[in-house]
């Protein structure tokens, strides 16, 4: 028996068929996503996950879209004080400092305060007062400390955003990205004295005229509840939502995480950071020491000269990741002399699919004096001298 399909039928069977195989396909390609790129379906609007001395991205959704931070701008402005000032300073808190809006920790005018506990107060308890007195003592203005804030912003490398105030109240024209936050929280988690303050759980600070001390208590739970937790700065205003900058280290590793406009920031801030852990490590990729070709020398003693990488080179990557390192050797043809002893002579280059992950500098391995008459006159005396001597 033949049996016949109307068009209709036919059409509508199409149908059915076409709409199973994008239900697969979603599934499929969801489930892809999810293992590789989305540690949990994070709520953030963006984020960023990086390794921190390399600033390699090692998660990312919508990192480079544009949108406010709220107090997170304090990480530059706590970099920015920590550069700029001694420590110990004391301070004298300008009128226009105290009773500004939002978080603060209480700041009299005229109140004299060391940076250390102004930059304590403004990591752990936000205070925005404490932020205004740093930018004020240094700069002289709010306005000129944006300008620092973002000149150094530039230094760091980052292209995408904008700091009008040093503490994070909303503005149009104040704004980051959780890629450029990322970095710049990379960058301060490097500078002396940074982690010390924003992995500090609590902290009792000065407070001139009272008969007790501040006590500041850091407003980041992942201090308390997540292994290698230290750092680094939390936020919210209505235009923003709730922010974080968060930082872990375990064995060798240190990331940065960034989440901004999360309603539930520290949840994914750890979701996003077991992700990175959980899934990359850092491996060794040049050794320090290690023999890398040769440069002519034109009129030396030698004709040419060893080089060796100047240091040991690391760099997170995937379990097999390493097997996609390449490297290139970029050396000068030729160089006259005289060489020193560890003159850089060229540099090596590690890449991962073409893109330049690593360098290390190539250094000279011992000198090579200039092949002159004085040099000869000078080195035939001393053989004679020597064969003198020590001969029988």
């Amino acid at each position: 028996m033949r049996t016949t399909i109307s068009r209709s039928e036919d059409f509508k069977s199409i149908k059915k068929i076409f709409i199973i195989l994008v239900i697969v396909g979603i599934i499929i390609s969801g489930g892809m996503v999810s293992a590789e790129t989305s540690p949990i379906g994070s709520t953030a609007k963006s984020a960023a996950l990086v390794e921190v001395t390399t600033g390699r991205v090692l998660y990312e959704k919508n990192a480079h879209q544009r949108l406010p931070m709220a107090s997170t701008t304090k990480i530059m402005t706590c970099i920015i004080a920590l550069e700029s000032l001694d420590i110990d300073e004391i301070i004298t808190v300008d009128p226009d400092a105290s009773g500004i809006e939002g978080s603060s920790i209480w700041l009299s005018p005229n109140e004299k305060i060391s940076a250390r506990d102004l930059l304590y107060g403004l990591m752990l308890s936000s205070g925005n007062d404490a932020a205004e007195a740093l930018a004020i003592h240094i700069a002289g203005s709010v306005e000129e400390f944006a300008a620092l804030m973002n000149k150094k912003a530039r230094e760091i490398g980052v292209g995408n955003t904008n700091f009008v105030n040093p503490h994070g109240l909303p503005d149009k024209n104040h704004y980051t990205t959780a890629y450029d936050l990322s970095l710049i929280s990379a960058y301060g988690m490097q500078i002396p004295g940074f982690v010390d303050i924003v992995s500090t759980q609590y902290k009792n600070i000065s407070w001139e005229g009272s008969d007790w001390d501040r006590s500041l208590k850091n407003k980041n739970k992942l201090l308390w509840d997540y292994e290698g937790a230290n750092g680094i700065k939390t936020g919210y205003t209505d235009a923003a939502g709730r922010c974080v900058a968060t930082s872990a280290k375990r064995d060798d590793m240190q990331l940065a995480c960034v989440v901004l406009n999360d309603s539930d920031m520290f949840g994914d801030s750890m979701a996003i950071l077991d992700y990175g852990f959980k899934n990359y490590s850092i491996k060794p990729i040049i050794e320090k020491g290690e023999y890398y070709g040769n440069v002519v020398v034109n009129n030396g003693t030698s004709d040419s000269v060893n080089v060796y990488a100047s240091d040991d080179v690391t760099y997170p990557m995937k379990n097999g990741e390493e097997e996609k390192i390449t490297t290139r050797i970029i050396l000068d043809d030729s160089i006259n002399a005289p060489v020193v002893k560890g003159q850089t002579l060229g540099k090596i280059e590690c890449l991962i699919d073409d893109e330049v992950v690593a360098t290390a500098k190539l250094k000279a391995e011992k000198g090579v004096e200039e092949n002159t008459m004085e040099y000869n006159i000078f080195k035939i005396l001393t053989d004679w001298i020597n064969n003198t001597i020590y001969s029988d």
